[in-house]
C-alpha cells in the first residue's frame, strides 16, 4: 500500500466542502458537510430518511483464508468554536473556568476579527488486522466512543489585555463498525464494512441540523488493505465476476482501487464518486477543498475578493489564511496553469456503482 498517497487522496475527500466559496461567515455556506454525515439514529428517524446514521462498503476479495484485512475508518468530528466578550479587559485568568463572559457572534480585537465557526477534528479508528477464514467464522464489531468536552482560549488586545475567549465545545459521539467476510466463490470473498453512528440524542426541534452535526461522524470514509490477496475492481470488473460485483451492496459510499495504475493491495470507499485509481490533480498548489481537481474559478474567485472580504477570509481559521495567502502568491504561470488542461480517460466497460 503506498499510504502516503491514499492519505493524501483521503484527505483530500476528507474536507471536501469545509471551506468553499464565498469562504467568510458573514455569508457562510448554510449546509456545508453534505458528503459522508452519519447522524445519530433518533435524528435521522425524525427526518425521515433524507439523513443517515450508518453507510455500508462491500467488495470483492480473491484470496484465501489467510488473507489478512486491515481496515479504518475515518471521519471529521465537528467542534462548536463561539466567541465570548468580557464586560472589562482581563489581566489574566487563573482557573480553567473563565469569569462571566457574553456570546458573540464576532469580536474586533485591533485589526483582526475573530469569528465563532464550526472546527473539525480528524478522526481515524484502526480496526485491528484479520483473517479472511476468521472473519467468515466470526464476524467483527468494534465500538468506538468521543467524551464530551470544552477548552478555552484567551482572546488578547494588542496591548496586552484579555478582552475575551474562544470557546470550543465538543459533544459526544459513539458508535461502532462492523466487519464480515463470505465465501462466494473458489479462492473469493465478498467482505463487508458497516460503519454506524449509535450516539444518544434529543434535538431541541427536529430539525436542529447544526447541534446534529456535532454529534455527527462527518465526510465518513473507510480504507481497506489487503496482504496476500487482491481487490477486484467493482467499477470495471472481470467478464466472469460482473454478476458478483453488480451484487454488492454499498450504500452511501463507492469503493475505488487506489494507488498507482495496476496495483490491487488497496480500496478507498468514499461518499463522493470516483474512478478506479483517482489521482490529486497535478496543477493543484494546495487544497480548494473540492475533492481531487483544481478548480481555476474557485480560485479567481478568490483573487477578485475585496480587502475586507480577504480580511474575513483569513480570520476564518487557518485553513481559510493559508488558502488565501498560497492563492494570492499564485505566480502567473501556475495560474496559467490551471486553464485548459485536459486528461485523456481511456473507455471502460464498467458503470459506477449505484448504493
Amino acid at each position: 500500500m503506498n499510504r502516503a498517497l491514499v492519505d493524501r487522496i483521503a484527505g483530500a475527500l476528507l474536507y471536501e466542502g469545509y471551506l468553499l466559496y464565498p469562504y467568510r461567515p458573514s455569508v457562510k455556506n448554510r449546509h456545508r458537510w453534505t458528503f459522508g454525515g452519519l447522524y445519530p439514529p433518533s435524528y435521522a428517524q425524525a427526518r425521515g430518511g433524507s439523513d443517515s446514521s450508518e453507510m455500508q462498503t462491500q467488495c470483492l476479495v480473491r484470496g484465501g483464508p489467510r488473507t489478512v484485512l486491515s481496515v479504518s475508518v475515518r471521519f471529521l468530528q465537528l467542534v462548536a468554536r463561539q466567541v465570548g466578550e468580557f464586560d472589562q479587559p482581563l489581566i489574566c485568568w487563573r482557573d480553567d473556568e473563565p469569569p462571566p463572559f457574553r456570546y458573540v457572534q464576532s469580536l474586533r480585537v485591533g485589526e483582526d476579527v475573530v469569528h465563532s465557526w464550526q472546527e473539525a477534528v480528524e478522526r481515524t479508528i484502526p480496526l485491528d488486522d484479520a483473517d479472511l477464514g476468521d472473519l467468515v467464522a466470526r464476524p467483527r464489531w468494534v465500538e468506538f466512543s468521543f467524551v464530551p468536552g470544552c477548552e478555552y482560549e484567551p482572546v488578547s488586545a494588542p496591548g496586552g489585555k484579555i478582552v475575551g475567549i474562544v470557546e470550543r465545545q465538543q459533544r459526544r459521539i459513539a458508535g461502532g463498525a462492523d466487519l464480515a467476510a463470505e465465501t462466494v466463490g473458489e479462492g473469493l470473498f465478498r467482505v463487508t464494512v458497516r460503519v454506524e453512528n449509535r450516539t444518544p440524542f434529543k434535538a431541541a426541534a427536529p430539525d436542529d441540523r447544526d447541534e446534529a452535526l456535532l454529534h455527527a461522524l462527518v465526510s465518513t470514509h473507510t480504507i481497506v488493505g489487503v496482504e496476500h490477496g487482491e481487490f477486484v475492481s467493482l467499477f470495471d470488473p472481470p467478464e466472469p465476476l460482473r454478476e458478483l460485483a453488480a451484487g454488492c451492496r454499498n450504500v452511501g459510499t463507492w469503493p475505488v482501487l487506489v494507488g498507482a495504475e495496476g496495483e490491487t493491495d488497496t480500496l478507498l470507499s468514499s461518499p463522493i464518486i470516483l474512478y478506479d485509481y483517482p489521482q490529486i490533480a497535478p496543477e493543484s498548489p494546495g487544497d480548494l477543498f473540492d475533492s481531487t481537481e483544481i478548480d481555476e474559478i474557485l480560485t479567481l474567485r478568490i483573487l477578485t475578493l475585496t480587502d475586507d472580504e480577504k480580511r474575513a477570509m483569513a480570520a476564518l481559521d487557518d485553513r481559510g489564511r493559508a488558502l488565501l495567502e498560497r492563492t494570492e502568491a499564485l505566480a502567473r504561470e501556475q495560474l496559467m496553469g490551471l486553464h485548459g488542461t485536459f486528461r485523456e480517460y481511456r473507455p471502460r466497460a464498467g458503470r459506477p456503482i449505484h448504493g
